[in-house]
């Protein structure tokens, strides 16, 4: 009788259905392999769990943190997106911490939106992003990413009459691990400004990419118009650190502080302590990040497509994305994997309508236990009933 129709409107959790499914394998006594959630496996760098040791025995990290404590993180912000990228934000206005990107978007679109207003959304995309959308009150308008295209989306479609307050990118991309190049993002912001529509680009495998391929970021495209959402949960390995930041247009983010002022406190001032220093470390400590789920992939993608698994080999992310034949019913299948042979995967419909018949599995395991994943997947049967994703 509580909940309100925002709480009512936020779609049920993938990940506590898988969690369930998980529980019933290990009820059975079957070894768990996780792969359904992006979740990193490795350290944090020795230097920044140094930092947030030291921030502990510090009496001056125990209070609340206030804006003007923040300023070392947000002057690494900017250090780093110049330094990476060439782009240039001012500490002050251009940037703002988060306590997590997701939080950072949630909050985003609480600031920069009305109820009612239109979000552009890719189909698929990160579930959280419909949460966050559902507890704004907006109106979702869907994007479709086909293979043919890259998945990437067809702006060009969009309907005349459709309006959008805001539209939401990811690249490198959750799910599909697909990457968009600088000249995509230079049309993505032409377009939004022509329009008066916010772009606002959720970059948190900016790191994660594999061979010579770089990930740009949105606000190469300019600053004006564009907010772009930065986590150290993937190539740093702090996901339960729980720190980020959004850089971007200084509008957009002044509603963002303000929104913030009145439900949080910045991070813990050791954590922003650790995360300022990882965001000063060379290029070559997020690059050994980077190989050793590059060397994951390379396991797992061979051994998914000698099932007849339709899967691209992917650039950049920490997620493989495949098409599995026949079937019609991910939620099903995935339930039923996890239940049977202890496998967790991810269900694609659980990402969007355009997801069904895909699977998202994580990079978040050895090369050995990948392996064993892909042998257990040899036998899974395409199930015929149905699974609702739990609310």
């Amino acid at each position: 009788m509580w909940a309100s129709d925002r709480a009512s409107a936020v779609p049920g959790s993938v990940f506590s259905l898988m969690d369930q499914a998980m529980g019933r394998a290990r009820a059975a006594g079957l070894p768990v392999i996780d792969l359904s959630i992006g979740s990193s496996d490795l350290h944090p760098p020795a230097a920044v769990l140094d930092v947030l040791r030291d921030a502990t025995r510090d009496p001056a990290t125990y209070r609340y943190p206030m804006v003007s404590d923040t300023r070392p993180l947000r002057m690494a912000a900017a250090d780093y997106l110049h330094r990476r990228f060439g782009v240039q934000v001012h500490a002050d206005g251009e940037v703002v911490p988060l306590i997590g990107a997701q939080e950072g978007l949630a909050h985003l679109l609480l600031a920069v939106t009305d109820p009612g207003d239109t979000l552009l959304l890719p189909d698929p995309c990160y579930p959280p992003y419909l949460g966050a959308a559902a507890v704004a009150g907006l109106n979702v308008v869907t994007l479709p990413l086909h293979v043919e295209r890259g998945f990437l989306p067809d702006l060009d479609a969009v309907p005349v009459g459709v309006r959008p307050r805001v539209l939401l990118l990811n690249y490198p991309n959750n799910p599909t691990s697909a990457v968009a190049d600088l000249a995509f993002f230079e049309r993505a912001a032409e377009w939004c400004r022509a329009r008066g529509t916010l772009l606002v680009h959720d970059n948190p495998y900016a790191e994660l990419t594999f061979g010579d391929y770089r990930a740009p970021s949105a606000l190469q495209a300019g600053v004006d118009g564009v907010v772009e959402l930065h986590s150290l949960s993937k190539t740093h390995h702090m996901g339960g650190f729980r720190v980020g930041f959004a850089a971007g247009d200084a509008g957009a983010l002044a509603a963002l502080a303000r929104v913030k002022g009145a439900v949080d406190f910045h991070p813990y001032l050791g954590i922003q302590r650790a995360a300022a220093l990882a965001l000063g470390l060379p290029e070559d400590v997020g690059r050994e990040g980077a190989a050793t789920f590059e060397a994951r992939r390379d396991a797992l993608v061979p051994a998914l497509q000698r099932l007849d698994w339709d899967v691209t080999l992917p650039q950049a992310s920490m997620f493989v994305w495949a098409r599995v034949p026949g079937l019609t019913d991910s939620v099903a299948f995935a339930v039923q994997l996890a239940a049977q042979t202890g496998v967790a995967v991810s269900p694609g419909r659980a990402f969007g309508v355009q997801g069904e018949g895909f699977v998202r599995l994580a990079l978040v395991q050895p090369p050995a236990a990948l392996e064993r994943a892909a042998r257990a997947l040899s036998g899974a049967a395409i199930p015929s009933g149905s699974a609702p994703l739990a609310r």
